[in-house]
């Protein structure tokens, strides 16, 4: 008996890649030039790392995958795309600017696919361009998961409106085969199709109540959570199903309580301290920083943090010139050390400001690194239509340089920069 092809239960996310080419792999190449090399000749591995990164309880199938790609520059990685099953779209540079025909290409294929007879579950677009929101809010509007791969600053209306982002970094260690520091699962598990796993008390929850009875006083919630990720790096993804660090923590019980109030938040042992014994908020946030960060994706740091970042990170550049990922962790590791827990996200986000600004060199000082970064905050700031007046730009200054730059001046700037924003 010969069953029909639309009675066959095939396992798995029934999923859509659509690549562009030129984005992705140019964006790698500011980041990490050999993440950007097996992007371009490898996409088999990765392609394969993504359809198998849900868990345990399901894989995604690829149905389409296509790739967009200028051939008068980069032809030369036609064939490995091919080989690894991909439908390759030729898009020529049509205006004498250089603007490809990848955008309109994309986005009439992608409508094809969300209006054709096989129902996707999931789109999946690997490009860091602000463009294709719109394409993104159709598939929302028809009930499709969406997840962007974005080698580059994503614009904050287009992180909002995906179900899930990629971010470089982590992209970055899908490639290069450093997955586990990047978190469990490749890519987050596709809400709604497939169940979550279920919470579990490891090595972390004793980890964690072990720093907590030991200490003299509440510790900070960065603090304890770097100490559980440490123990568990897979709790990066959704903290065990719970979601948020706060609610992992109240889940943990014996004693243990949490609060996000004062900032940065803390964790204590209630058998010992109650909220009246937690530090009182040193540093009440600004309208201007209040304002920035809830426009934009610079991270809500105080001055005192953002300054150890700068610090901690010319510390590391001076001692070993590290990838990417080690950067990342060895200045989130420096900051905790200080006494300035900073998360490494917040971490990875002026990092990747600071790449586009070409400031990440051996010879790169807490007052440079403070300069590049505060003029690519003045940029987000500009391109989010911000407008300030001069003694709020000064405060701006003054925050976002972490107090390194005094009150009045302006950041210098050394040589032509690429824009760090998330307009880019």
């Amino acid at each position: 008996m010969i069953v029909p092809s639309s009675q066959i239960q095939r396992p798995g996310i029934r999923a859509a890649m659509f690549v562009d080419f030129d984005n992705v792999y140019s964006g790698l190449q500011a980041v990490d030039p050999a993440a950007a090399k097996v992007f371009a000749e490898d996409p088999k591995q990765w392609t394969s790392a993504l359809a198998d990164g849900v868990g345990r309880d399901a894989s995604r199938r690829f149905l389409i995958r296509n790739c967009y790609l200028n051939p008068v520059i980069y032809s030369k990685y036609r064939v490995y795309w091919t080989r690894a099953g991909f439908r390759v779209i030729d898009c020529p540079s049509l205006t004498q600017r250089g603007k490809s025909s990848t955008d309109i290409n994309l986005v009439l294929d992608a409508m094809d696919v969300l209006s054709g007879p096989v129902g996707i579950d999931e789109f999946v677009i690997a490009s860091a361009d602000a463009d294709f929101t719109s394409l993104i809010a159709r598939f929302r509007a028809a009930d499709r998961i969406t997840t962007v791969i974005a080698a580059g600053p994503v614009a904050f209306a287009y992180r909002e409106m995906a179900d899930h982002v990629v971010e470089a970094n982590d992209f970055a260690a899908i490639l290069t085969g450093s997955t586990a520091d990047a978190g469990a699962g490749v890519l987050p598990r596709a809400e709604g199709r497939v169940p979550a796993p279920a919470p579990r008390k490891g090595a972390a929850a004793k980890e964690v109540t072990s720093l907590v009875r030991s200490s003299a006083g509440p510790i900070t919630g960065a603090v304890a959570a770097h100490r559980a990720l440490t123990a568990e790096p897979s709790l990066k993804t959704d903290w065990g199903g719970h979601g948020k660090f706060g609610a992992w923590i109240a889940q943990l019980g014996n004693g243990i309580e949490y609060s996000p109030t004062p900032p940065p938040g803390w964790v204590w042992d209630a058998r010992r301290f109650s909220e009246a014994d937690l530090p009182q908020e040193a540093e009440a946030r600004s309208a201007v920083e209040e304002h920035v960060t809830r426009v934009t994706d610079v991270p809500a740091l105080s001055r005192a943090q953002f300054r150890q970042v700068f610090v901690s990170m010319e510390t590391v550049l001076r001692q070993h010139p590290p990838n990417r990922n080690e950067l990342t962790r060895a200045v989130r590791d420096h900051c905790v050390a200080a006494g300035h827990a900073v998360s490494r996200a917040a971490v990875n986000f002026v990092i990747q400001g600071l790449t586009y600004a070409n400031a990440l060199t051996e010879e790169a000082t807490a007052m440079s690194l403070a300069e590049a970064w505060t003029r690519n905050v003045e940029e987000v700031c500009r391109l989010a239509l911000l407008e300030f007046d001069e003694s709020e730009v000064a405060e701006l200054r003054h925050w976002a340089s972490g107090g390194l730059l005094k009150q009045g001046a302006k950041p210098k700037r050394t040589k032509p920069e690429a824009t760090a924003s998330a307009e880019d």
